[in-house]
């Protein structure tokens, strides 16, 4: 990855090269399909993801209603085109409903509105005399937090009538759907300033936009589309399907035979110091798998390589009879190496951003076109610069300390950049792909809390939980998205201008269907029961609660900085720069510091089908060289969309109906 005379990947995977004039962009028939899909999938997350939980079909990469979505106008497309010239939906038309519905599903996701929700309103509906729940709100803007207590208690208990007060939560939502659309904006700034270079230069493999475009091809006239005429790829449709549904029989019935989620291998090693190897599972993920056969095996290999070394280590610190908890310490690693590869991917970048600014600011004339960008590079920049500051404005009007914003999104951008490379590299389909909650902590670790604290003040602590969301949130997921729109925009033919303006059209209208959604369902069901809770709030509740009630603790004694911790994230720092280092020097060098990124921030359910992948692509490049490669590539798409279309559409679309949680529950993030 990480250097830039070197190819990224041992067997390149190019898609159609970008053609010189795109002329394809949003047209009556996609605005139209794109809203009934996005009501549709609204529709969906309310019924199997807040109100049942059996599939959450927001949290998979890509999101369940943006591939079922894309699935379906595939297979009528052809049907369309005979039946009236009128209906010819393009591969361009069907992607851009898909790339629409990316960001605008996730919007409604379990890291976005979801968990914004509870952190406006957590503080003033437990408070209570025995904490500090209700000083902390003191400290909340009234224009970023409902202010009305009848309006707040009927979110957690359910209103009279089912009457959503869209009276107490304008305000509230307008301006945060300012600061979504600022950070949304400044991503897609970012993006503009490296799409360049790692799609035109770097040419990475793209193995996301790879499956969505195989999917979506309709060259041919014949009445079914030319992916889903491939007995290959059906081989692999039936793998996952099959899997699938033995696991959801044996949920049913015991008896029935199944390979369940995952193998425990930790049982294996039951004797101190390898009973410390724990946790250490196969973990059954076919879209890992799928996916993985796309990826360079310098990475597949670096995952599960780091990861069992991670493990390897804590049974050598056993022996040597330290015993201590959170060793050793994957995610603060992450953190460091995270920090590590965004400097360095800026690093790197140096010479095409310096280029970019002269084309952008310079009076002399440049050789360089942004004319096939998202945006001009001068928009880019300011787009990217404009909409951080308006974060930072927006945070400091609600009471936080520049500083510490300033640090906080910048850590937020930096990952989210990190991210976005690894999709673009890797395709890990996986939305947690990346060190969460570690940003906050960091600083935390690295400083204590009494900075963060001027004066014994608590305010700056406070307004900062309020901005938790976004550690955990989808965000590093949304700037992966914009990127591989706009990847799919070269590939296809769409202007390049056209999807970014969509996308944004698309979070906006994403955020008002998901502000709906979960307000139909907090004020119809109550919040206190959702997502499993029973009187004191579900899952994103609690976390809301938890990360208040942690703060509302400063107000009693600071924590000291966690050098442990700390330590462990300046060791995945300097890793992941040997890393880089030795990659840059030996040509062969077999570890991929982008693996081991991945692998600390979450490893446990990657390392095993990349393992698997690793073996058969390097059986079969052994073998049968690049043509049996690219034969069996169908055969390894057909298995990830057979897992979306069994586990998420099948799986999801019978959680209407069936309280399907309590037999069987699919994880995609």
């Amino acid at each position: 990855m990480m250097e830039e005379s070197r190819a990224t990947s041992d067997v390149q995977i190019t898609t159609d090269a970008p053609p010189t004039h795109p002329q394809r962009g949003v047209n009556l028939a996609v605005v139209v399909l794109s809203v009934g899909f996005l009501a549709i999938g609204m529709a969906w997350i309310y019924a199997a993801g807040l109100v049942g939980r059996g599939a959450q079909v927001d949290e998979s990469v890509p999101v369940i209603p943006a591939m079922a979505a894309l699935m379906l106008l595939t297979l009528i497309a052809p049907l369309l085109r005979r039946l009236s010239r009128r209906l010819n939906l393009t591969q361009a038309d069907v992607l851009l409903v898909y790339a629409f519905l990316c960001v605008a599903i996730t919007c409604a996701s379990v890291g976005v509105v979801r968990l914004l929700l509870p952190l406006l309103t957590v503080t003033q509906y437990f408070a209570a005399p025995d904490n500090d729940l209700g000083l902390l709100s003191t400290y909340l803007p009234q224009w970023a937090v409902p202010q009305d207590p009848t309006a707040i208690r009927d979110m957690y208990e359910g209103a009279v009538g089912e009457v959503i007060p869209w009276g107490t939560w304008v305000v509230p939502l307008l301006t945060w759907s300012f600061f979504f659309i600022a950070f949304f904006v400044s991503m897609l700034g970012v993006v503009t300033l490296f799409r360049h270079r790692w799609a035109d230069k770097e040419h990475l493999t793209f193995p996301i936009v790879h499956l969505v475009v195989d999917i979506s091809d309709q060259s041919g006239s014949k009445l079914i589309p030319t992916f889903f005429r491939s007995p290959v790829m059906w081989v692999g449709f039936s793998l996952a399907m099959i899997y699938n549904v033995m696991n959801i029989l044996n949920a049913w019935n015991p008896a029935v035979p199944a390979l369940g989620r995952a193998y425990n291998l930790s049982s294996l090693f039951t004797e101190r110091p390898w009973s410390a190897i724990a946790p250490l599972s196969i973990a059954w993920r076919p879209e890992n798998i799928g996916l993985g056969f796309l990826v360079s095996t310098e990475i597949t290999f670096s995952v599960w390589v780091f990861y069992l070394l991670l493990r390897f280590s804590n049974v050598v610190a056993t022996s040597a009879g330290y015993d201590i908890s959170g060793f050793p310490f994957d995610q603060e690693q992450s953190a460091g190496a995270y920090l590590a590869l965004g400097i360095f991917l800026i690093w790197v970048a140096r010479e095409d951003l310096k280029n970019i600014a002269a084309k952008a600011f310079a009076a002399a004339k440049s050789d360089l076109s942004d004319d096939q960008e998202p945006m001009s590079y001068r928009w880019a920049i300011i787009c990217a610069i404009g909409g951080f500051v308006a974060m930072l404005i927006f945070a400091e009007r609600a009471g936080m300390l520049l500083w510490t914003a300033g640090i906080y999104f910048g850590l937020i951008l930096l990952f989210a950049l990190v991210y976005a490379r690894a999709r673009a590299e890797a395709g890990a389909a996986m939305v947690w792909l990346f060190p969460f909650y570690q940003h906050k902590r960091m600083m935390l670790y690295v400083a204590g809390s009494a900075p963060f604290a001027p004066q014994g003040s608590i305010a700056n602590l406070t307004v900062f939980s309020m901005f938790m969301f976004i550690s955990r949130g989808f965000y590093q997921s949304m700037m992966a998205y914009q990127l591989e729109a706009s990847k799919i925009a070269s590939t296809v033919g769409i202007n390049q201008r056209a999807m970014a303006k969509w996308l944004i059209v698309a979070l906006v209208l994403g955020l008002m269907g998901a502000y709906y959604v979960h307000m139909k369902a907090y004020y119809t069901h109550g919040a206190n029961v959702l997502e499993g809770g029973t009187t004191q709030g579900g899952y994103r509740t609690q976390l809301a609660k938890t990360e208040y009630e942690s703060t509302a603790g400063y107000l009693r004694s600071h924590v000291r900085p966690d050098t442990q911790r700390a330590t462990a994230a300046g060791v995945g720092f300097v890793v992941t720069m040997i890393l880089v280092l030795l990659r840059s020097v030996f040509l062969r060098f077999p570890l991929h510091p982008l693996g081991y990124a991945m692998v600390t921030s979450y490893g446990s359910p990657l390392w095993g089908p990349f393992f698997i992948v690793w073996v058969i692509k390097s059986i079969v490049l052994r073998v049968g060289g690049m043509r049996l490669y690219r034969q069996l590539i169908p055969l390894f798409i057909g298995i990830v969309l057979g897992h979306f279309f069994t586990a998420g559409m099948v799986w999801g679309w019978l959680n209407l109906f069936f309280d399907t949680q309590q037999a069987y529950t699919v994880h995609f993030g």
